[in-house]
């Protein structure tokens, strides 16, 4: 409601508005569940669409997959910035399985639900790109998370480190754990995930620039399945006896790997480095079955990805440098790549995993 209006209301007028709004429980948690995907996590019924009045606006999240430890984290980083940023709604909705048609499905539901402004995380950047231009022709800003869409209309992509310093210390500290030297293979998950394609081309650039004695072999993919990561790496050590190191190259992956080493008893003589959430990696770190893992602080950089979307909705410019809350400063913005960088990696030892929930 605008200052202006406000000089012209009545006192009874403005009671009424103040009785009204009373009624609201825009605080109150809602979860729905949808077919094409997991449930819906929202904290205002009345306020999720881009008509909302008194500045009120919607910011959608759908994130690759729903329900593991990493985007839930990220959603809890959401639900923070929503009970501090005036005006916030944070949605939160993605599928049940790493499958880009039911991402897809979920974002379109977004659109019809008319929120203001909708960031993913893309399962397959190529095939949600004409569907981010619908969501543009419909007035909703449109951004990206965790992983990018380069070739869409996004307006921003909220990074949680560049892709040069995660695949410089995978590679590097893999190599170390190895001696420099034998077989190694990357397990990835999704096959068209644009942040882990990212980090293997620098992973592999770094191998044969940096360590010529170490021959990888083919990256695998588990999806964002750790069981099949486990298998996959299992069956990997069967075939090539020669094989001493394993890349788990994201949250699943990571713990799938370090269990298989675990499992076949080649702790110390098979190594594993990995992006891996700290619990998830803890005990992993802890046993030497995995030489080391990298993250980033998951909650901020759902924090982050809210902050944007508020930025957006309100029309502010990143600045080259922002100062996003207490905790979050310092965060760079890339205006040529419209990359807003959380920063640098966190490394996770078997000292500092256990300082995090997640």
């Amino acid at each position: 409601m605008s200052k202006v209006l406000k000089n012209f209301l009545t006192a009874a007028t403005v009671g009424a508005l103040l009785f009204t709004a009373a009624c609201t429980t825009r605080n109150t948690e809602t979860t729905t569940t949808t077919p094409s995907g997991g449930d819906t996590t929202t904290s205002a019924e009345a306020t999720t669409g881009g008509e909302a009045a008194g500045g009120e606006f919607t910011v959608a999240f759908v994130p690759k997959i729903q329900g593991i430890p990493y985007f839930e984290a990220m959603n809890t980083g959401g639900k923070a910035a929503e009970a501090e940023i005036e005006g916030l709604t944070w949605m939160y909705q993605g599928p049940t399985t790493a499958d880009p048609a039911a991402q897809a499905d979920i974002v379109r539901s977004m659109i019809q639900k008319k929120v203001d402004v909708l960031i993913v995380a893309p399962n397959d950047p190529d095939s949600l790109a004409p569907i981010l231009q619908e969501a543009k022709d419909a007035g909703i800003k449109v951004g990206t998370s965790d992983t990018d869409a380069p070739n869409s209309v996004r307006e921003v992509f909220v990074e949680q480190a560049t892709s040069q310093a995660i695949g410089e210390y995978t590679a590097d500290t893999l190599a170390k754990a190895m001696g420099e030297k034998g077989t190694a293979v990357i397990v990835s998950c999704g096959e068209t995930a644009e942040n882990l394609n990212s980090w293997i081309k620098i992973e592999e650039e770094t191998f044969a620039s940096k360590y010529p004695d170490i021959k990888l072999l083919p990256t695998v993919y588990a999806g964002e399945d750790q069981n099949k990561a486990t298998q996959m790496a299992t069956d990997l050590m069967n075939a090539n006896p020669d094989l001493n190191g394993i890349i788990g190259q994201c949250t699943t992956s990571a713990p799938g790997v370090a269990q298989a080493v675990r499992d076949a008893g080649k702790i110390g003589q098979v190594f594993t480095v990995g992006v891996g959430t700290p619990q998830a990696m803890l005990p992993y770190l802890e046993d030497g079955s995995s030489s080391g893992s990298i993250l980033w602080d998951v909650e901020n950089l759902g924090y982050l990805t809210a902050w944007a979307g508020a930025q957006l909705f309100q029309g502010k410019a990143f600045e080259a440098t922002n100062q996003v809350s207490d905790k979050i400063k310092d965060v760079e913005f890339r205006d040529d790549t419209k990359e807003l960088i959380l920063g640098p990696p966190l490394v996770l030892t078997k000292d500092n995993a256990g300082q995090f929930n997640y």
